[in-house]
Parts: C-alpha cells; structure tokens; sequence
C-alpha cells in the first residue's frame, strides 16, 4: 500500500517510502535463516514470489543500473536473502539482471550483485548437483565473465573480496564453458596478482583470487594437459617475483598452485622446476609453520616425476632432502609431515641413490622414539616400516634393523608393530600396513625358523584385529596440546586452496588390490613351501574368532593351507 500510494505516483522523490516499506516486508517476512541458505522460513502471509513480481523485478530490469542506487540495491538484496523461498524460474529470470548491475557505479550495488551471484550459484537442486547448471548459464556466460572483471576496475574495488569469490564461483559452476576465455582471464587474473603482491592487504580476495587461479588450471588441464606449459609461462614470472622479495603471506598459496601444476605433467620434470629445487631447502622457509604442508606436498610433487633427475643431477640433493626430513621428525607438530616426505623418497627415489643414507634415517627414528614417543609418531613409523617392507621385501627389513641393534627387528614387533597398529587410521595406511605385515608373515625365514617364531601368532592375530576390529582412537591425555605447544609465537597460518587439493595417493595401488586376499594367497604359499607347519600353529593359538576370520579369507580367495 505504502508502495503504491507513495513511490508509484511519484518515483523520483519517494524512493525513501519504497526502501522503507521494502525493509519492512523483508523483516515481517523473515522467521528463520542461515548464511548459507539465506531465509528458511518465511511468513505464511507475505507472498514473497508476488512482491517480488511486482515490485522488485521492475527496479531489477531498470535499463539504467545507475538510477535510484538504494532500490537496486533492496531489489538485490531481496533476491540474495530469499533465494531459497523464490521459484527457480524467479531466480533465473533475476541472473541476467544481477550480471547487468555488476556494471553499477555504486560499490555497494555491484558488491550486493557479486555476493547474491556466488550465492545462488552454491545453490543445490534435488540430486546435490547446482540448482542452476552450467547448460541454464550458457546465454549469460560471456557477459558474466566481461561484467565481473570489469567490476575489480572500479574505484574502491580492486580488492574486492565478493567479486573475486563471485569469479570463484563462476569458474567452478561453469566448468569447461570457461575454457575458451582461459587466455584473457588468467591474464587479468596474474596482472592482479601481481598487483596486490607488493602490499597484501585483503586475505579473503588473496586467498579467492589464488582459488581462481587453481580452477583455471583444473578446468583447462583436465581436457587438455599439454596447456599446462601456457599456465606455466604466465604464472612463472609472478611467482618468481613473490619468491624472489619474500611475500610471506602468498608463499604458501604460491607452493601449492605449483604442485598443482606439476602434479599434471606426465612422469618428468621441466627444468624450469628444477632451477628452482636447492631454493626450496633453504632453512628459512622451513622456519615459518605455514609453509611446511604446502612445500612438503611440492617436494612430493618432484620426487614423483623427476626422481630420476634428482638422482643424477651434478650436485646430490638427497642430503637436502634428508635435512628437511631431520628438522621435521624433530618437531610433535610436524613429524608427519616429515613422513610424508620419507615415504615419497623410499617409494621414488632409486634404490642405490639412497643405499647409503638408509641406517642414519632408521638411527634418527630410533632416536626420537627414545627421546619422544606420541601416538601421532608411532602411527606414522609403522606406516614408514611397513612401506619399506613393501619396497625393499621382509628380509631387507629384518637385516637393516638387526644391523642397528641385536634383536631389534623382534623388539620392533613386539613393543611397537604388535600393540600399536590397531591405532592405524586412513584406508591407505591401513593397506600398507596389512601389506607390509603380510609379507614379515610370510617372507621373512627367521620369523618361522629363530626366536622370532614366537611372535609370528600374535602378529597375525594383530593384522586380523587391523582388518575386522574397530580403530583404536585413544590418546593420551599428554598429548592432547601437542601442536599448541610445539608451535612457538605467531606465524603465518597454512590456508589450503580447495581447488589445488590433492588426489589421496596408494603407493601400492598397482600391486595389491585387496590386502585379505593377499593375506590368504600369501599363507597358501607360505604353506606350500613348509608342509603342515602353518595349519598346526593357527589350530593351536590362534584365537578362535580371528580363526574364522582367516577362514573366510582363504575360501574368498579359492586357496587352502597345506
């Protein structure tokens, strides 16, 4: 009433009745939201669907986005709150409107026309996929694009937070439709980049701008993974830039969009990387908390496809790579971390490269389960031993640690591997470990022939609870502040780019399919070779329920113990 007694007869001058009455229904109306859905309950005597026909879709569809500023930006603002209340075909008529009004002059017009995009693109339909689908965008793409990079233009928005989440968002909903204006945007994109490196000052633009940067690189790659070297040669230059003057805050971002990229190519390494290598094991970026997820993480990335080339380079790089791993394992917050790094070298590198090296890293481990044992640490070593069990075979195993010290393969097993791997967690950790255990069962003569034999039952009754038993998740009460305490005074905090995430990794994907079977296959052989010897010990103490177990692992596997 007040809408059409008021502003309908006079528009120019009474656009303040129209706010107000406009401000009033959205606060009658509203019972419930939440800032991912906006509204969720609405009042049953507001049609909401009606007000928005007849007075916010005028003002929307207003040629001139520049008119009467504070209703365009109420019209906008009813869209973005009531998005879930409004029909589809509501919403989609308001899209084309809001991309038209990202070319507003006012900041908080194209800021509210940014935000209620990016909101409606997370917008889920019936099957979890987006309400509103790349196909349904397809008329408007271009002109998104063209309108929300033309908006980072604009006076007091050329770190605007909601127009890069906007771009964000619009890569991601729009896939491949974006391809073809991939070598104008990651353009504009690195200009921007290299514009707010020399004073960062807006953390949720950096951290979106650099999410952006990781979907253009997804989305072209994944159809064509040659084009990586394109995204190479434009990013190279900035990043080397922010490398080169130190900008802490888009190290670790930097990291990560690298191993993105590396991760792409095929198994070898350009030399571009390369060059770059002996920079990464400078101490001083291992100083700064932050970075150590997203270096780790690279170093993998290179030890995957140039492990080759490290080996052979002119100047050995493995001591570098083994003194980020000391530092590490020397810390309770970033031990697993140097895991990570251990497992990719034992996994990668070739075996003579690192011959020498393999008794001081078994020493070093000893080392800190003496002086620091954590369920975190013990997790982790299990994993590492029952890895090089897998690369190197039982034997191997066996002899490296006995060379250490008399015996301590059997310690080993009996005080760590035994009692602690029931607190194993991740379904690839927990196949490295069955895999690696199946192999000390069953490829190792001392654990059937010496005084090892006696701990041959409880192991297997140990990889059995692995396989059925629920994971033991208790930790000490002690451990508990760990990271809290080992982490000294403030430093950059690690911001992970959802967009770079990593693919999880088997290491042993392409030799075992399902570890039980392995386990019955195994045992079968085992039994082949020493007559009788291996139904008696399960008869006599294995444990009933792990017996039955075991049982039907061995008809699942069409195998029988001799």
């Amino acid at each position: 009433t007040l809408i059409k007694c008021c502003y309908a007869k006079n528009p120019g001058s009474s656009w303040k009745h129209k706010d107000a009455a406009i401000y009033l229904v959205t606060s009658l109306a509203s019972k419930a939201q939440t800032q991912k859905h906006g509204i969720t309950q609405a009042n049953e005597l507001v049609n909401l669907t009606e007000f928005f026909v007849n007075h916010i879709l005028p003002d929307l569809k207003s040629p001139n986005v520049n008119e009467v500023p504070v209703l365009k930006a109420d019209a906008i603002k009813y869209v973005m709150i009531f998005r879930s209340q409004l029909p589809k075909e509501q919403l989609l008529q308001a899209v084309p409107l809001l991309i038209a009004h990202m070319q507003a002059e006012s900041t908080v017009q194209h800021t509210y026309a940014a935000h209620a995009l990016e909101r409606l693109f997370t917008m889920r339909g019936p099957n979890n996929s987006t309400m509103i689908s790349s196909a349904e965008m397809a008329p408007f793409t271009e002109q998104l694009l063209i309108n929300l990079f033309k908006a980072l233009t604009f006076p007091g928005s050329t770190e605007n937070e909601y127009i890069m989440k906007a771009i964000m968002r619009s890569f991601s909903l729009l896939q491949e439709a974006i391809v073809p204006y991939i070598p104008t945007l990651i353009g504009q994109l690195t200009q921007k980049l290299l514009l707010v490196s020399k004073n960062p000052s807006k953390p949720h633009f950096n951290h979106y701008l650099f999410e952006s940067l990781c979907l253009s690189v997804r989305i072209t790659c994944k159809a064509n993974p040659a084009t990586v070297s394109s995204f190479e040669e434009a990013l190279f230059p900035v990043f080397t830039e922010i490398l080169q003057i130190d900008v802490q805050e888009f190290l670790p971002y930097v990291f990560q969009v690298m191993s993105l990229l590396l991760e792409i190519h095929s198994n070898s390494i350009p030399t571009s990387y390369m060059a770059l290598f002996p920079h990464l094991l400078q101490p001083v970026l291992w100083e700064r908390t932050g970075n150590i997820p997203p270096l780790v993480r690279l170093l993998q990335a290179y030890l995957e496809k140039g492990s080759p080339t490290i080996a052979t380079s002119a100047v050995d790089k493995i001591p570098g790579l083994l003194g980020v791993f000391q530092k590490l394992i020397a810390s309770k917050a970033n031990d697993h971390q140097g895991f990570y790094l251990l497992n990719s070298i034992i996994e990668h590198m070739p075996p003579e490269s690192i011959m020498q090296y393999k008794k001081p890293i078994f020493v070093l481990l000893f080392q800190r389960l003496q002086s620091s044992k954590t369920t975190k640490f013990i997790k982790s070593f299990l994993v590492f031993i029952c890895l090089y069990c897998v690369k190197y075979g039982a034997i191997a195993l066996q002899e490296i640690l006995d060379g250490i010290q008399p015996k301590m393969f059997g310690m080993v097993l009996e005080k760590i591997l035994i009692p602690e791997v029931q607190k194993v967690s991740g379904p690839v950790e927990k196949k490295i470990c069955a895999v690696g255990i199946t192999k000390i069962l069953t490829e190792c003569p001392s654990m059937m022939d010496t005084e090892y034999t006696k701990l041959w039952i409880p192991l297997l009754q140990a990889l059995i609870g692995l396989f059925e038993l629920p994971e033991d998740d208790s930790i000490p009460d002690d451990e508990h502040f760990i990271d809290i305490e080992d982490t000294p005074g403030y430093q950059t905090a690690f911001s992970q780019l959802a967009f770079a995430g990593k693919k999880e990794h088997d290491p042993i994907s392409n030799i075992v399919g399902n570890p039980k079977i392995l386990l019955a296959q195994s045992l079968h052989k085992l039994s082949t070779a020493c007559p009788g010897r291996v139904p008696s010990m399960l008869s006599t103490s294995l444990n009933a329920e792990a017996l039955k177990f075991l049982q039907g692992y061995l008809h699942a596997a069409t195998v029988q113990l001799v």
